[in-house]
């Protein structure tokens, strides 16, 4: 398992750069593996809607540098309700650190200040860092404007979501992981009757998957429609 700081996270092993469905975002998803990389940049801002696949690529990232055994971070900041700002304390001599959701702490006075003063530190050191959010940069509801013009400072990037097609895709390719076989007319009807967010689909199927082996059943439509 990677070495990571303590912030009550933990790594999924289904979740990998394999096991993401690309769709048209080529050029993200290799700039995003190759963050700290010889070749590769030093900070990445990361954007795109709800189900995107922003918290995969960073899961994805700190897996792969967590294999070779460098200390990461990953910090959901969805979650601050569990820790304060001041986990970012000393986070930059870390080889990698992935930020997630900072559109989850604008307004939040003390965390746009320990973030400005986190970013300020780790590009000094030059620590690969990532940073995702639901906007661009001059979108975020941020009041500190010194860390908005920050995020422009390497490169910014849109995460395109994946076309329906490519989201059955992503759903067999989980299910497959978990040695389940979801047909396409399966897949399409979990589409057409359940939400379109590919975390929320994800979460449904591993339900589903627990169900499946309780009863000792397929996954089919009339089993969907007892469950869903």
């Amino acid at each position: 398992m990677p070495q990571q700081i303590p912030l009550g996270f933990t790594f999924n092993n289904d979740i990998s750069f394999d096991t993401f469905v690309t769709g048209e975002n080529i050029e993200a998803v290799s700039a995003v593996r190759t963050l700290g990389a010889e070749s590769g940049e030093r900070f990445i801002y990361l954007w795109g809607k709800l189900g995107s696949g922003k918290s995969h690529l960073l899961q994805a990232l700190c897996q792969l540098w967590g294999e070779q055994n460098n200390p990461v971070a990953f910090l959901a900041l969805e979650d601050t309700d569990q820790y304060s700002p001041l986990m970012l304390e000393g986070l930059e001599q870390l080889s990698i650190v992935c930020i997630d959701d900072i559109h989850a702490i604008a307004a939040d006075a003390a965390w746009e200040e320990a973030l400005f003063h986190f970013f300020n530190r780790a590009y000094d050191r030059k620590t690969p860092l990532i940073i995702t959010g639901n906007a661009a940069p001059a979108q975020l509801n941020l009041q500190l404007q010194d860390l908005r013009s920050r995020l422009g400072w390497g490169l910014v990037l849109h995460l395109k979501p994946l076309q329906d097609e490519q989201k059955l895709e992503a759903l067999q390719a989980r299910a497959a992981l978990r040695g389940l076989e979801l047909a396409t007319d399966v897949g399409r009807f979990l589409l057409n009757r359940y939400s379109r967010d590919l975390g929320e689909l994800f979460a449904l199927l591993d339900r589903l998957d627990q169900a499946s082996l309780s009863e000792q059943r397929r996954l089919t439509i009339p089993f969907l429609r007892q469950h869903i």
